[in-house]
């Protein structure tokens, strides 16, 4: 009896931990609504087939407790019960599938007029590259990255020029404004990650990851690598300023936190 009484216990006391949880997400993560909800509804679903086979045991436990004199009985298996647990098993896996198709659509697909930053992952720091006055971000290689040029940028391309580049500083950005991030390792695998924006996306060396969010509420927000990226990666953190637009320029056109590099050899 007591061991049934615990597995309900665990079982409702989970449900009731997540409702009643202080540590609730935060309304400051842009337009990103959509992945709050599918992360409620694979709860509830994941939640609620938990809740029921903790309760099944609770109830096979008590119900076929060691009584003085029994014996148990084999039973072969039933076609028709393992038919209705598989269509609820699909049921179940479709319904956290489908909005999360939905919502990584969204997620990959920036509005024509957001505005474009690169985020650089190596080891171990953040770096950051913006467009110049021309708005267009030069091209990059990591056979080009020195101690003059940390991000690479090759040197050759006009557009590339003019990119402020901001080299393990903290990251700007208007508030209220959607955002492009193109994400790029120059060595190991990263993931660069803030958790009240709940956004998140690894950084492949070799490739350009992306994922687009609009930052809603002002603030210094913690930047993190939530991939193991070597002994440093601990220590891999930076910050990012969501100011007002107003803010933004000002800091943008005083130069103070930028520190624009000639694309040099």
């Amino acid at each position: 009896m007591i061991v049934a009484l615990i597995f309900a216990a665990v079982a409702l006391g989970s449900v009731l931990f997540h409702i009643l949880s202080p540590w609730w997400w935060t309304p400051i993560a842009s337009n990103w609504a959509a992945i709050d909800h599918t992360m409620s509804l694979m709860f509830w679903i994941t939640g609620g087939a938990c809740v029921a086979v903790m309760l099944f045991m609770s109830f096979c436990v008590f119900r076929f407790r060691h009584r003085e004199g029994s014996r148990a009985v084999f039973e072969p298996e039933g076609g028709k019960l393992e038919f209705w647990l598989s269509t609820a098993t699909a049921l179940g896996v479709g319904a956290m599938l489908a909005p999360g198709l939905i919502v990584w659509n969204d997620f990959i697909t920036p509005p024509n007029d957001a505005m474009i930053v690169e985020v650089v992952g190596r080891q171990w720091q953040w770096s950051y590259r913006f467009p110049g006055k021309d708005g267009v971000l030069g091209s990059s290689d990591t056979r080009f990255v020195s101690a003059d040029n940390p991000l690479g940028v090759d040197p050759d391309d006009p557009h590339g020029r003019d990119d402020i580049v901001i080299d393990g500083d903290d990251l700007h950005l208007p508030l209220g404004k959607p955002i492009k991030l193109l994400l790029r390792s120059l060595d190991v695998v990263h993931d660069f990650y803030v958790p009240e924006f709940r956004a998140k996306m690894d950084m492949m060396p070799g490739m350009v990851t992306y994922f687009w969010l609009e930052p809603t509420k002002a603030g210094s927000y913690e930047v993190l690598c939530l991939a193991f990226c070597g002994v440093g990666h601990p220590q891999m953190r930076g910050k990012v300023i969501v100011e007002s637009e107003a803010d933004y320029l000002q800091w943008l056109g005083a130069g103070k936190t930028f520190a624009p590099k000639s694309a040099a050899r």
